[in-house]
């Protein structure tokens, strides 16, 4: 009787409750993602990321005056360090981007001077400063990287085009400003995901808020997590055209691998986000010319659902990853940014839980994760193992 009750171990948490929050919702069977009560259709259709983010870190969304307000703090926080600059000047140009952006988030940290201030006022400026300065890093590791100075951010673009502004040199066109912004709301919050957990965990134990975002940006570096936008695009250009597609298709199943982009650990329906950018991905290829990025996706999507349906008798999903890629790429994005991207725009959802971890709710906050494990045995099996001198070691 007590083997029965013991729990099932190495699940990676799936299905367990370990916190409330106020912050977002994802109905995985219904197929919905839900941002502090709204549809994540409404909000990419009708909003902006500065509107979101507002949102997600005040838990309303702003009114005209808000929005002005809040536009005008981040544009004021964009510059980065002169110190920073030099640090990532000093790093080799062949550096694993995330692990640019990772190291980062400390360096920023000794420049604030609000990091050891246990406020909620001090940790939403810390929110915005982060929010504000992610672009700015990641443009400018970019330029670094090529041999490029780092442009100064624009006073004059909105948070998501001043982001392209500094990645390409250039001012974005209105429609390359409007997905890129579009693309920004679909990824900014996502419920308990990895990254997110990384950063309430550390937050938990009463670490400043660089400290959380570090974790979550090292969590979402993963290629099962942020990383699978990267491997998308790595599989699209493995298999390089769509009279391809099919015969990838059967022999990744043949070899029991996956394939990218299908797949995910909550949704039981296609992914909200990947119907959206599935139409801007389409349209990006149609203007420059190049749609087979597309055409291959949609085709792989439809071939890989319905090869797993007869290899496994039940249904796979697509994912936000799917179709984000070929979108990034047609947009001009290099492929090791994509998942830097998705830090510029998921920034906004980790710090709002951190600001949760650290003050929501009737308990004292930060409640201290601990999970527990279960100890398996050793070399000696469950028992503790007798010691024996280093000189009578065999």
């Amino acid at each position: 009787m007590e083997e029965e009750c013991r729990p099932v171990l190495n699940t990676g948490l799936r299905g367990l409750v370990i916190a409330d929050t106020r912050i977002s919702d994802v109905q995985g069977a219904a197929g919905k993602l839900i941002y502090r009560g709204y549809l994540i259709q409404d909000l990419a259709n009708t909003t902006s990321f500065e509107e979101v983010a507002y949102l997600l870190l005040f838990e309303k969304l702003p009114n005209a005056a808000e929005l002005k307000g809040f536009k005008e703090q981040l544009t004021a926080e964009r510059d980065i360090p002169p110190e920073v600059i030099t640090a990532l000047k000093t790093r080799p140009k062949d550096a694993v981007v995330m692990d640019i952006l990772q190291a980062g988030v400390p360096l920023l940290a000794h420049h604030d001077p609000d990091v050891t201030d246990q406020s909620m006022e001090a940790a939403i400026r810390m929110a915005t400063r982060l929010i504000a300065k992610f672009p700015t890093i990641i443009a400018a590791w970019d330029r670094i990287r090529n041999g490029k100075e780092p442009l100064k951010p624009s006073p004059n673009l909105d948070h998501a085009a001043n982001f392209l502004y500094m990645l390409k040199g250039k001012e974005p066109d209105e429609e390359d400003g409007r997905f890129m912004d579009t693309c920004l709301v679909l990824h900014a919050e996502h419920s308990f995901n990895a990254s997110t957990f990384a950063a309430r965990e550390v937050a938990s134990t009463r670490a400043h808020i660089y400290a959380a975002v570090a974790a979550a940006v090292g969590s979402l570096s993963g290629e099962l997590h942020g990383g699978a936008n990267m491997r998308v695009m790595e599989m699209l250009s493995e298999i390089g055209s769509v009279d391809k597609v099919e015969a990838y298709v059967n022999q990744q199943f043949d070899a029991g691998r996956k394939i990218f982009g299908l797949g995910h650990a909550v949704y039981d329906t296609d992914d909200p986000r990947a119907h959206i950018l599935a139409p801007m991905s389409k349209r990006m290829g149609e203007r420059v010319g190049d749609t087979r990025w597309y055409e291959m996706s949609q085709l792989l999507e439809k071939t890989g659902k319905a090869e797993f349906k007869k290899r496994k008798g039940k249904d796979i999903y697509v994912n936000v990853d799917f179709y984000s890629a070929s979108l990034y790429y047609a947009m001009g994005i290099p492929i090791d940014l994509f998942t830097p991207v998705f830090a510029i725009s998921r920034i906004s959802g980790w710090t709002a839980h951190v600001i949760e971890e650290y003050f929501a709710g009737a308990a004292p906050k930060p409640m201290l994760y601990r999970p527990e494990s279960e100890y398996i045995g050793d070399y000696c099996g469950p028992d503790v193992c007798e010691f024996e001198p280093l000189q009578e070691r065999g």
